[in-house]
Order: structure tokens, then C-alpha cells, then sequence
């Protein structure tokens, strides 16, 4: 293996050179990786760790079919966007393929922040209104455009809320305001934002756009209730602004049953502007926004144009047109909804033995685990969620916890994580929880103890403080550290 540096030598020239906010998953102890392959990460001692979080590596990590592709043409040809080259209209062609009709103009970015950047300069330009209805927890990217609406960001900082920006409840039935004993929690999510919206123009505001990630990530895995997107997207077009599904972290078949996150929420609802990254180039940097050709016109009616240097250059598209072949020819789509579910009964059996589990939610290979102290309280876990994650590093399984209380265990692998994959990550979970509850004094519940039945989970807080005083960053401030994972360099600095 080749290693410029020791891993200390790399941590002193990083604490050097790299800015300071630029931090590393568990940056007490980091991991220091090497090499890849598939769904597999390797340290510089050779130790094997299996990725659950790296939704970049879409297809697996060094794919020897995208590295081939790359290759070739680099070799070949890679070069400013302005001259014509075959790869950018063969690529948009294959994309556009994928989505509704609608769909059809693309814009070729190289990150998920320019991506997300360009969708709000066409939907302000489309209408000539500007405000913009986002949702609570919500992260789109980390330029200053992208800061102001995401309140993942803008809440945990000293950067008050724009006049323009307007924060929805998230969607979530298990901690939000409506939750799944309610009738109907979509078009009551969905009556929140028709009430945001009459609010706005009370005072004189128009709404230029809503977005949303099609599920959403950083906000805790969360998947919105059936029909809520179709019901927001009346409300926002009937005041006159355009639905932006936001499928960064999502797209490309994670869902399994589609190939966008957007479309699980039925075929009757179509998005006016789609953004895409991270998972698009395997790792490579390409992303892209796709539109309407009404939009698209509206936006050439400005009279400036578009142009960026890099995005849909030949190298990226080649890259991208290799992801799609090797999506397609091994059956990723499939893989993600059998192996997924697969995944969530798993899961779920361990929901039954653990009472920090409180609950389970995802789609094909986008999957959270809520942790409890209290199931009928709901009471977040977030020191122990953060514990969670050391234990299984050490297990060389590599999680992240996130959500508005940092207690959700994400798991979105690669998507050619295999059924061996989940039994080995469950297992080790199981032994993980196992020791906690045990060492703080938690009841595990029998295996065929009912899934609804609610039970309170024993804390004692000398036992957890104990438990978790070795854990390192345990009490850190949440807005420079979260449970001991880079916020910006990995799972969202990386995805835009």
C-alpha cells in the first residue's frame, strides 16, 4: 500500500495546512484510508471496513468498469464545455431517459451545491419572485445561496434567518408534529405550507420555490408520508412557483423501486427542476440539474448565459455514462430493494430485542435507526447513538448518526452491498447494543416481545456517563464535532 506519510505525519501536516472547520470522522481516532474497493474501505494496516455510510461510491468503490472508462478518456480528450464533444449530449440523452418527459433540458454542474445553486436561479428567474419554502432540519449545499435555506446549517449558527426564507415542518410521522396515529398527516404536513404561503403574500412576499430532498437525510432518514409531495407541489404551483426535489443524496436507484427518490411518492407527481450529484459519478465530480423547457427558456430570456467550465466536460460524462451501464447491467435497482428489505426485517427483529430502538424507516438502501432512551417518550439517544458509532468502527463497520438530535443511525451504503453485508452489520449491532444496554442498566426485551408494545428504557446517568466517558467528543459543541464524523468533508461537504 502506498503512504506518503505516516498517519501521524498526516494528521500534523492536516492540523497545518487544512482549514480547521474542514474536521474528519472520528477525529479523536480517524481512520486512515488508503485503498477501496466495492463496499469495502482498507486502513494503512491493511484492516478491511465495511462502508454503510459512502453513498458517493454509488456503484462501489473503484468500479474497474468507471475506472476504465475514465481512464480512456482522459487519455483521449478532456477539455473546456464549450467545444463540442459527443460524450455531454450522449449522457443527457441516456439521463433524460430516466425521468418524466418533462424533464428534458440539463444543465451539467460539478457538485450538488452548484447544482442546487443553479435550481434556485431558475426558479426565481421562471416567475421573477424570489422567497423560497424549505424545510425544518433541511441541508442543500454549502455555498452562501445554499447556507441561507438550509436550516441544518443557519439554526446551529450565528447567521439569522433570511426574510426571504421560509422553513416548513419536516415531514416526519414518527417525531414531527403530525405523526402516524394522525388521519391524514399528509395534507396536514402539506396545510402547513399552504399556510407559510398565505402568511407570505399577507406581507407582500411571492414564493418562488419550494425544495426538498426527495428523502430526506440529514433531517434523520426520513421518508415523507404518501401524497404530501403531490399536495405541496398544488399548493406551491398554485402561488405561482416551481417544486425542486433535491436527489443528491438519493437518486440513482437507491430507492430501488425507482430510479428517482421522487417518483416513490406516485407517478402523478413531477418535480419542475431536479438536482443531482454525488452518486452520478462514482465518486468523480458530476452533477447536474434537469428542467422543463419552459423553464429552461425562461431562464435563456435573461440574456445571461450559462457556462461552466468543467460541468458535463468529456471525462465526467464518460464516468457518468458508466454508471448508468453498471446500474443496469448488475441490477443495482434490484439489489437495493432485495438486499434492503432484507435489511429492514433484520432491523427489525432487532427492534424487538433492544429497547434503544425505536424506530426503523428507510427505502431499499436508505435506511435510518432512530435510538431512544424512552420509546414512549421518544426520548433521543444522542450520546449513545455517538457511542454507537465508535463501538462499531471498532467492529470495522463505519456508521454516522445524524438527524436534528444526532441519535439516527444512517445507513446508505453502496449499492452493491450484499445480503452477507447486512447480516455482518446487524450482527455486529447486536453486540454493540447488547453491551450498552447491559452496562446502563437497559432492559433487552425477548426476541418475540411485540413490536408495538411500548417500554420504557432504565437510563441511569452516573451508568451512561460512565459508559460513555471514554467515548471521545461525547460533550463537544454539535456545531463544530457531531459524533465524531465529519459534517463537512464526508457525508455533506463531500455531497455537494
Amino acid at each position: 500500500m502506498c503512504e506518503l506519510y505516516s498517519k501521524e505525519a498526516t494528521l500534523a501536516l492536516r492540523g497545518k495546512h487544512i482549514g480547521p472547520s474542514c474536521t474528519v470522522f472520528f477525529a479523536e481516532d480517524p481512520v486512515k484510508i488508503v485503498r477501496a474497493g466495492r463496499q469495502y474501505m482498507f486502513d494503512e494496516r491493511g484492516r478491511r471496513y465495511l462502508d454503510c455510510i459512502n453513498n458517493v461510491a454509488h456503484v462501489g468503490h473503484c468500479h474497474p468498469e468507471v475506472v476504465e472508462a475514465a481512464q480512456k478518456q482522459m487519455a483521449l480528450l478532456n477539455t473546456n464545455s464549450r467545444f463540442l464533444h459527443d460524450n455531454i449530449v450522449a449522457y443527457a440523452q441516456r439521463l433524460v431517459a430516466t425521468l418524466p418527459p418533462q424533464l428534458c433540458v440539463c444543465y451539467f454542474t460539478n457538485s450538488g451545491s452548484e447544482a442546487n445553486d443553479l435550481a434556485l436561479r431558475l426558479a426565481r428567474r421562471f416567475r421573477g419572485r424570489h422567497d423560497v419554502i424549505t424545510l425544518e432540519h433541511a441541508y442543500h449545499g454549502h455555498l452562501s445561496s445554499l447556507i441561507e435555506i438550509s436550516p441544518y446549517k443557519f439554526q446551529k449558527g450565528k447567521d439569522d434567518q433570511k426574510e426571504f426564507v421560509h422553513v416548513a415542518p419536516a415531514p416526519d410521522t414518527y417525531r414531527g408534529k403530525f405523526r402516524e396515529d394522525h388521519a391524514d398527516p399528509a395534507s396536514a404536513y402539506a396545510a402547513e405550507v399552504q399556510g407559510i404561503i398565505e402568511d407570505a403574500h399577507r406581507r407582500g412576499r411571492k414564493i418562488a420555490a419550494f425544495i426538498a430532498e426527495s428523502m430526506q437525510s440529514c433531517g434523520g432518514q426520513i421518508i415523507p408520508p404518501a401524497d404530501y409531495f403531490r399536495r405541496v407541489a398544488e399548493h406551491i404551483r398554485g402561488a405561482g412557483g416551481v417544486f425542486i426535489a433535491d436527489e443528491v443524496q438519493v437518486g440513482f436507484g437507491r430507492s430501488g423501486r425507482h430510479f428517482w427518490g421522487f417518483q416513490v411518492h406516485g407517478e402523478d407527481f413531477i418535480p419542475d427542476i431536479v438536482t443531482m450529484g454525488k452518486p452520478m459519478g462514482n465518486g468523480h465530480p458530476l452533477a447536474c440539474v434537469v428542467t422543463t423547457r419552459e423553464i429552461a427558456e425562461a431562464f435563456h430570456g435573461s440574456g445571461m448565459e450559462y457556462f461552466n467550465t468543467f460541468g458535463g466536460n468529456p471525462v465526467s460524462c464518460a464516468v457518468g455514462l458508466a454508471v448508468l451501464d453498471v446500474i443496469e447491467k448488475e441490477d443495482l435497482q434490484g439489489n437495493a430493494i432485495r438486499v434492503g428489505n432484507y435489511l429492514t426485517e433484520l432491523l427489525n427483529k432487532q427492534k424487538a430485542k433492544h429497547t434503544l430502538i425505536g424506530d426503523i424507516r428507510g427505502i431499499g438502501l436508505f435506511i435510518g435507526i432512530d435510538l431512544v432512551r424512552d420509546r414512549e417518550r421518544r426520548t433521543p439517544a444522542t450520546a449513545e447513538a455517538q457511542h454507537v458509532t465508535y463501538k462499531m468502527k471498532e467492529k470495522q463497520v463505519l456508521l454516522s448518526a445524524d438527524g436534528p438530535h444526532r441519535n439516527v443511525l444512517k445507513i446508505k451504503p453502496p449499492m452493491c452491498f450484499t445480503r452477507e453485508d447486512a447480516e455482518f452489520l446487524v450482527e455486529q449491532l447486536d453486540g454493540v447494543l447488547t453491551v450498552l444496554e447491559e452496562s446502563i442498566g437497559t432492559q433487552t426485551e425477548p426476541a418475540n416481545s411485540s413490536e408495538n408494545t411500548l417500554h420504557r428504557t432504565k437510563m441511569p446517568e452516573e451508568a451512561l456517563r460512565e459508559l460513555l466517558r471514554g467515548t471521545p467528543d461525547s460533550t463537544e459543541d454539535a456545531s463544530r464535532r457531531r459524533n465524531g464524523v465529519c459534517v463537512h468533508c464526508m457525508t455533506k461537504g463531500s455531497r455537494r
